[in-house]
This record gives C-alpha cells, structure tokens and sequence, in this order.
C-alpha cells in the first residue's frame, strides 16, 4: 500500500468504478427501504461551479449518504437551470451565442460536479433548455391558462434598460436590476402574468405545516402581506362620484382630514372637468408614472403630491368636506388604489399633513393603563412625548368620535364600519408573477395570437379574444436557432424578426396567425423540476402518477436564502395550482427546507470576480482533493452561518487525511475499554449531528477519536472499519480506498451505518449539581445511575454541605437521578 495518499489517482479510478457498477442509480422502489427524496438547488450553467456551489452540494451530500446508510432509498438528483438572464447575460458578454455557452458551460460543470464525489444519480439529469423538458414547461403554462390563472393585459411593468426586459417585483432590488445592477425605471408593456394572488391565502396557512426555517416563513408571510380592514366610500361633493378607500383601521375614520388617489386612479380622468391646477396634477402624474414601485413606496424618501382643487370629498363618518389629494407613494395596485389619510394615528400620514399643512384630527386617546405591559406602556409614553401628541398609531380611548366617544378602539372598529355602511374587506400586498420576458433565450410562451378572431371576439377565454393555446399535441414549441439574439431597446423580443417562427395557424378559424414573441422567465422552469426529477425521461407526462406517489414531496430541500420570495415562493403556487388540477396528491413541494450559509473572502468580504477575490475550486481540489474540500465546508462552521475561507484550515484538513490514510490495524488486537466507548459515543455523535445538519460539530468528532487512536496505538480490524464507515460521508474517496484495502469487495458506500453499544455510550460517572433551596452550593463526581439513598450518603457526609445546614431543619430532598440533588430546608 503507498504511504501516500494520492488524491488525484484515487479519485479518479473511484469515479470510474462508481459511474461502471452505477452504485448511484437509484430504482424506484426496493424491498424493504422507505423511500426519501434529498435535493439541492440546481445551478445557473452561467460560468464554472464556484466555492458557493460546492458549500451548497458536498455538506448536503454528506446528509445524503447518512440517509443511504441508515437504509433509506434516497434519490438525490442534480441537473441544469439553463434558460434565463444569468446564462444570457454571460453569453452576450462574450459574444456567444446562449446556447453555445450554456451547453459548453453544462459540460464543464458537469465533470466539476462529478468531481465532488456525491451519490447524484446521473442517469435522471434535467437540462431546462432541452426540448425534452421545456415540452412540459409549456404544458403547465397552458394548464394555468386553461384553468383561468395565466393572462395578458398591458400594464407599468418593471424594465431595466441594461437588460432590455421586464422583471417582477421579487427581481428589483433596492430599485436596481438583480441581475445586472442597472436602475430599473417603469413602463407600459403587454405582459402575461400567473394570477398567483388567488393562491394567497393556501400560500399563507401551508406555512404552518411545513419544517422551514422560521425567517424564511415570516419573509414569505411579510411578502404575502396580509391586511385585515374595511372598504370604506367616500362621496364626491356635487357629484355622483364616490371614491373607495381600503384602510386596516376603520376606527380612526372620524379623523380623516383628506384622501390620497394613486396617479393611476381613474377617477382622476372623471374629475379633470372640475380641477382647476389639471396641468400641474399631469405633471405629477406623468413622473410618478417614471418611478418603480419600490421607489414610490420608500419610507425614507420624502413624500410628495399635488391637491387636486377644486374637488372635495365627504367623511362618511362627520360629513365633513375634505381635500383629494394625489401622491405616488399610494399604489393602483394595492387595495382600491385610494387611501384615507388620518395624519394624527399613521406616521406617513402625519408627515405628509406637517408638509403640505393639511389639519390633524385626534380620535384616539391613548389610555397608557390599558397598554398590556408596564414596557410597552413606557415606550407609548415615550412616543407620545416625542411627537408631541400630534400622532399615535396604538390603541386607546375614542374622542372627537361623537357616540363612539369613551369607547376603546378595539370596540369601534367594526362598530363605524357598520356605522358608515363600509364592508369589512382582506387585501394582499402579493401581486400578479409577471412572466414574460422580451428576451430569446427561455422557453417560448405556447400562445397563439388571431387577428380575425380578435375583430370577431372570438378566443379560448372571453375576456382575452384573438388568444388560443398551442395544442398539445404540437408541444414543444422550440425555440429556433436564431442568429440575431440580442434583445432590442424598443422592447420586442428577438424572436419577433423571425418570420418563421411567428407565422403560424389559428387553431380555431384556420386562418393566419401569430406566435407569441415572448419567452418564459426562468424562475418558470425552477418552479417545476423538482418533479421531473422522479421520471426525466417521459414524453407522455410530466412525470408518471404513481412515480410521484412514490418520491413525493421531497422530504428535504437545501439551497440558498436569497430565492425566499422568488423560487420558493413559485413552487409552492405551482404545487398547489397543480393539485387543485388534480395532477398532484399534495400541495407542498418541500416537506423541510434548510438553507446554508454564505462563505466569505479571507477578509469577510463577499466574494466578486470584480474584487478578486473568487477562491476556485477546482485549484483547491487539485492541490488537496475533493475530499479535503468537502471535510473543510462542513468543519468550517455551523452549516447555516458560513463564514470566511481559510487557506490555513484546509491545510489542516489535509492532514488529517494523510494521518488516517497511514492508520494501521490489527486483526486481533485488543483495544483499551475507553477507547472501545468513545468509537460508540463517535459512532452516535457523528450520526445525530448530520441529521441536524451540524457537520461541524460531526468532524470534530472524527478528529477528537483519531487523537485517542493515535495515542493508544492499538486499533483493531473491526474497529478501524467502523470508523471508516462514519468518515466515508464526509470523504467518500478516502473511505472507499481505505475500504478495498481491508480486502471488502462490495463498496463502503453500500454498507449500513454501525450501530452503537448503548451501554457503552453512557459516563461511568457524572457530576452531581448539589442544591440547597434551589442554589448549587456545591459538585461532585459520583458514579452514574447511582440510587438516592447513595447519594444523600456522600452529600451529608460533606464538610461544605453540612456547614450550610448546621442548625437548619431538611424539609425536603428531591433527585434528579443523574442530574442533581435539591436540600430544602
């Protein structure tokens, strides 16, 4: 045997003898092993896999392998998001063209991730661009049209400049482009949209049946935006015009002292008869209409708007005349698009009315004994002391209220909802998923445009005449092989200066027709794949039935924080528009979820081409090998945290390696009984700790159990095997090597996880925590399991014990076995 370990040699002759006896490959269905559904976010094929990828694979296939080993049939597959911005954007870049670039990048990335020494079973790989997958991608796009959840309609959309296409809300950052960083500006575009907001409620209470990190629910929840209030109507002075006003807190209706239109509200085209500054309120509206939603709905940002005079509304409540105003911060598309403003109890409110001196009406007094607790009661009273008295947003007494005067709010609320004949009413800040993008590389929108149809108001749906879907038996629609794939400023897809592609037949007159231009945004494609995975390869379905009984839902998820609102989101609507379809015996696509941290430079800086920074992967397994790799991800640091790389900790981890590829064992040897009980007391470690993901803690273990081998210098056969048996997760190749050269024919990988002595994982002795009334006064070592009757014994015969107790009557002694003894006295 070489004494020394050569990665390079080892990993690559294990790969070939993986890949030949297609150890991976996972049936179906095997007797007597449960199945379980383990996957990773698949990756963008923009560029190579990069350190972020391999924190997100190798940990994860270390929980991967811990599932195989403790009997369990698990599938964990891997393939390619391949359609989208990211590949696109790359491609333009270095004048490629997008498919070129993507398949030579799915390559490259392929052979990296092989490298990595996971259990993914190749043979079910998905690619998003292939016709072979996109065909069902389109297929679930016309069953949303079919079923009344997929529309076109012209709208302000998202655009960023740089990119030349629409983004939805979740991919504006900050005002700026994700993807590119370019600030993005609005405007108004044909779009197709998922009415994901039917599904808001179903996306809000299956948060309460799924394992998730809790940051990620209250991320999804907040994104949801669930408001509970009341529509209240107000009427338009000498006019027959009434104006609708959505508001979560009705019981402050009597100090509304003016209402605030969106610019898009269409009332204001009714009233530009009566509004005497109509060109200074055009104006505004015509640069409100530049800015993104984000944008308008900044807190930090000053607020703007224009009184439209001339016109006044009445206050339901008092029937006093109040002023409209128009601002940008109010959006057409949240609520009725028209708030009442009540400056003395709401903040926004409060200081627009400072700004633009409008009156402040007080309807709630804030009664400080009535808040639940002395802190909070602080607090209001220092907010009450800091503005002033001017505004307060909590509960209390009303006044200024007429009969509800006296009453607490809470009370009120519903009570001058029914007063002034408002309904009660729930909004949602979840809006429509905009998903076409004027863009050539993604799958293209199985939609047929006709024109004759549309003059006749013919169409598969009323309300959209002129639209049919593609017939299913024509899918896939591909996509052609165009020369010409830059996007275009005027904002029409590349596909629209192909005549080919665009000419078509109307599937319900026969006459001439149009293809929609528009492709897919990707997040389409990721909403979906999950399930394709359980049966890639067939053209008749998405999947088959009884496959998806079988593996589904996944039983755990793993990938990044940073697709909360967008992927995650999107499954989970997918998921349940499809078992609402009745494709789907479940509407949750990932039972648990968990995310992994991000690794940092040297210098806890994210890493960035720009800044150069980027540790490559592939140089560091050169240099100490894929397994060395994968040991330092998952001893860095708790899985979910991350951290920043460290060239010195790899190096440790390296050595590690080398000193238990020179371990030696004897076939009879006789191992020292403490070192028998820390193999079991590993065994255990190592094994709970990767079912809670905290591979960090799991290494340690390792390493702590080869320091005790190395200094007794006994280790038996049965031994060293068992301890090879719980590092072979970590370091698959190693493992393995080291397997074969105990002369096992079959492979380390298909062994179960050794079970441990419980008896012997278990202290001879422990420390017992002594108490009098309930305070540790002392502790000592006794042996484990020891009887109360025994241990009262050696506590009373304790000088320090009895010192405490001289001329105190014991009451009562409780035990703890194990634990502690508590003197009452």
């Amino acid at each position: 045997m070489s004494k020394v370990f050569n990665h390079q040699k080892i990993e690559k002759k294990w790969q070939k003898k993986w890949e030949k006896q297609k150890i991976y490959q996972v049936k179906d269905s095997v007797k007597n092993k449960k199945n379980f559904y383990h996957l990773v976010m698949f990756p963008y094929p923009s560029g190579d896999l990069h350190i972020g990828h391999w924190y997100n694979f190798a940990p994860a296939d270390v929980y991967a392998r811990l599932k195989r080993a403790q009997g369990f049939n698990v599938l964990s597959p891997i393939g390619f998001d391949s359609f989208g911005l990211p590949a696109e954007n790359a491609a333009i870049k270095r004048k490629i063209h997008p498919k070129d670039w993507t398949y030579k990048n799915i390559g490259t990335m392929t052979g990296q991730l092989k490298s990595i020494g996971a259990v993914y079973d190749w043979s079910r790989k998905i690619i998003t661009s292939d016709p072979e997958y996109y065909k069902w991608t389109q297929w679930i796009f016309l069953q949303l049209f079919k079923n009344g959840l997929a529309y076109k309609k012209k709208a302000a959309a998202n655009w960023c400049p740089s990119c030349h296409t629409v983004l939805a809300n979740e991919q504006v950052i900050d005002g700026e482009c994700e993807r590119c960083g370019h600030e993005v500006v609005q405007r108004e575009i044909e779009q197709w949209l998922f009415k994901i907001t039917d599904y808001a409620e179903k996306l809000l209470s299956g948060l309460d049946k799924i394992d998730w990190p809790e940051k990620t629910k209250i991320m999804q929840r907040n994104w949801i935006g669930k408001s509970e209030g009341a529509e209240i109507e107000f009427t338009i002075k000498d006019t027959e015009l009434n104006i609708k006003a959505f508001t979560t807190r009705p019981d402050t209706l009597f100090g509304a002292t003016y209402l605030v239109l969106s610019p898009e509200h269409p009332l204001i085209k009714s009233l530009e008869y009566r509004i005497k500054n109509l060109g200074e309120v055009k104006k505004y509206i015509a640069k409100a209409k530049r800015k993104t939603e984000l944008q308008r709905t900044d807190l930090a940002k000053e607020k703007t708007g224009v009184e439209l005079k001339g016109v006044k509304a009445i206050n339901p409540a008092n029937k006093k005349e109040i002023p409209i105003w128009v601002a940008d911060y109010v959006l057409a598309t949240y609520g009725t698009g028209a708030i009442m403003a009540v400056p003395a109890h709401d903040s926004r409110d409060f200081a627009f009315a400072k700004k633009f001196k409008v009156p402040i009406m007080k309807v709630i007094n804030p009664v400080l004994m009535r808040v639940p607790n002395p802190a909070a009661r602080a607090d209001a009273a220092v907010s009450e002391l800091a503005i002033g008295g001017d505004f307060w947003e909590g509960e209390g007494e009303m006044i200024n209220s007429a009969k509800f005067n006296g009453m607490p709010s809470e009370k009120a609320r519903w009570l001058i909802t029914k007063f002034v004949a408002g309904k009660r009413k729930i909004q949602y800040r979840l809006r429509d998923w905009i998903v076409s993008r004027q863009r050539y590389w993604g799958a293209p929108i199985p939609m047929i445009y006709c024109e004759r149809c549309a003059r006749e108001k013919r169409g598969e749906r009323k309300e959209m005449p002129g639209w049919y879907a593609v017939l299913e038996k024509d899918l896939p629609v591909l996509l052609p092989n165009v020369k010409n794939y830059l996007p275009t400023e005027e904002g029409k897809s590349p596909l629209a200066h192909s005549e080919k592609f665009i000419n078509a037949k109307c599937p319900k007159c026969g006459g001439p027709a149009k293809r929609e231009t528009d492709t897919m945004d990707t997040f389409v494609c990721s909403s979906w794949y999950y399930l394709r995975y359980v049966d890639p390869k067939n053209s008749e379905k998405f999947a088959d039935a009884e496959k998806i009984k079988k593996w589904l839902p996944v039983d755990i998820y793993i990938g990044g924080a940073e697709h909360t609102v967008l992927h995650l989101l999107y499954s989970r609507f997918f998921t349940k528009a499809l078992c609402d379809f009745g494709y789907l015996n479940f509407d949750e696509p990932f039972l648990k979820l968990r995310h992994q941290g991000i690794i940092l430079s040297q210098d806890n800086q994210k890493m960035s081409k720009s800044r150069g920074n980027v540790v490559n992967p592939d140089d560091i397994v050169n240099k100490f090998g894929a397994d060395a790799v994968r040991l330092y991800l998952c001893f860095m640091g708790p899985y979910d945290q991350g951290g920043p790389w460290n060239p010195t900790g790899i190096l440790g981890v390296r050595r590690f390696l080398d000193r238990v590829f020179k371990l030696k064992s004897q076939p009879d040897a006789k191992e020292n009984s403490a070192l028998k009980r820390l193999l079991h007391q590993t065994i255990k470690k190592v094994g709970d700790d990767i079912e809670i993901l905290h591979f960090n803690t799991a290494v340690s273990a390792l390493m702590v159990f080869l320091n005790e081998i190395e200094k007794s210098g006994v280790l038996s056969s049965e031994s060293y095997g068992i301890f090879l048996k719980i590092l072979s997760p970590f370091a698959p190749y190693l493992a393995e090597e080291l397997w074969e050269k105990l002369g096992h024919k079959t492979s380390i990988h298909l062994e179960p996880w050794p079970k441990y002595d419980i008896k012997l994982i278990q202290e001879d002795k422990f420390e017992l925590v002594i108490q009098i009334n309930g305070r540790v006064r002392d502790k000592i070592s006794v042996e484990t399991d020891i009887s109360q009757e025994e241990a009262e014994k050696i506590v009373f015969s304790r000088e320090k014990i009895k010192n405490w107790l001289k001329g105190k009557k014991v009451k009562k002694i409780i035990f703890v076995p194990n634990r502690l003894i508590n003197i009452v006295i």
